[in-house]
């Protein structure tokens, strides 16, 4: 009975302290704008030089889409929020957040098994690398992740978007976090929390799983190799894989997987912002200072 029908949420964000808001909203810029140029700068460079047409670059270029796709969902709206322009946002535009993040967050789960995969059959089997990794092969592996990412970020917003919300509305983050979100709900949200569990055991410790499988079996093939050359190209090529996927799935399983962590509001939006602002801006940089076929393109 004392549910009410709620059309809007309030963003609480960062300190009140406005010097504060400020700084953060001068380093949030810079970094926001670092992830739009160099992923952007990434996708030209790969679409616009034949020597970047291969499968690793094919889906290193998804990776940037997402990127920029994840920062700009939240970001806008938070560099709004830190000058005062208001912190409200209406339940639509909150259920849009939550949809898009899942979206692009499960997307790149999946992407960055898919290019591990790639790096082991090119390590592994290098005179079939061509055959095996086909244009198609390729076409369908980047639809899929786009799928499932569509499919399950899907589900999970549309499941937590139909609970019922009562006062008060103040969403303890810088945008609509699922997690954050469902603490607001006048109901039980078990089944809510069970089903985000689930997700993060199919999308982050399978793929997780797969990676490290992938990694083991390079690996085992270059032991064998005595040439010190040939061991910096193979490190080369994966050390900026391993690097990003470290990153993102380490603090990934500690947020949503760690027993306890949800617990933490603060700890949240660190991760979030992690996952926002510091990754999407990272990610170009390591491809790039780590490729000498990207250095070289640029």
């Amino acid at each position: 009975q004392n549910e009410t029908s709620v059309t809007e949420f309030i963003l609480l964000g960062f300190s009140s302290n406005p010097a504060l808001r400020l700084c953060l909203f001068s380093l949030f810029s810079v970094l926001y704008s670092a992830t739009l140029m160099g992923n952007t700068l990434v996708f030209v460079l790969i679409c616009l030089d034949y020597r970047l047409h291969s499968p690793m670059y094919f889906f290193l270029c998804h990776l940037s889409v997402v990127d920029i796709c994840y920062a700009s969902n939240n970001v806008p709206h938070m560099l709004r929020n830190l000058l005062g322009q208001g912190r409200t946002i209406s339940f639509a535009g909150c259920g849009t957040q939550i949809h898009l993040y899942l979206i692009f967050a499960l997307t790149e789960c999946i992407l960055l098994a898919v290019m591990s995969y790639d790096r082991y059959v090119a390590i592994c089997h290098p005179l079939r690398y061509a055959l095996i990794m086909n244009r198609r092969v390729c076409l369908t592996l980047a639809a899929v992740s786009w799928a499932f990412g569509f499919i399950f970020g899907t589900l999970q917003a549309s499941l937590a978007l139909h609970l019922p919300f009562c006062g008060p509305c103040e969403v303890d983050h810088f945008f609509c976090e699922i997690l954050a979100v469902l603490q607001l709900a006048c109901t039980d949200t078990t089944a809510n929390k069970i089903l985000i569990f689930a997700v993060c055991v199919c999308f982050l410790l399978f793929p997780l799983a797969l990676i490290l499988i992938s990694y083991l079996h390079i690996l085992s093939t270059i032991l064998p190799i005595h040439s010190a050359a040939g061991w910096h190209k193979t490190f080369s090529t994966c050390g900026s894989h391993l690097t990003v996927v470290s990153l993102f799935y380490g603090n990934a399983i500690f947020m949503y997987m760690w027993p306890g962590s949800s617990n933490s509001p603060g700890m949240e939006k660190v991760l979030s912002l992690f996952y926002s602002l510091v990754s999407p801006s990272l990610n170009p940089l390591i491809y790039t200072l780590r490729n000498k076929q990207v250095k070289e393109a640029l």
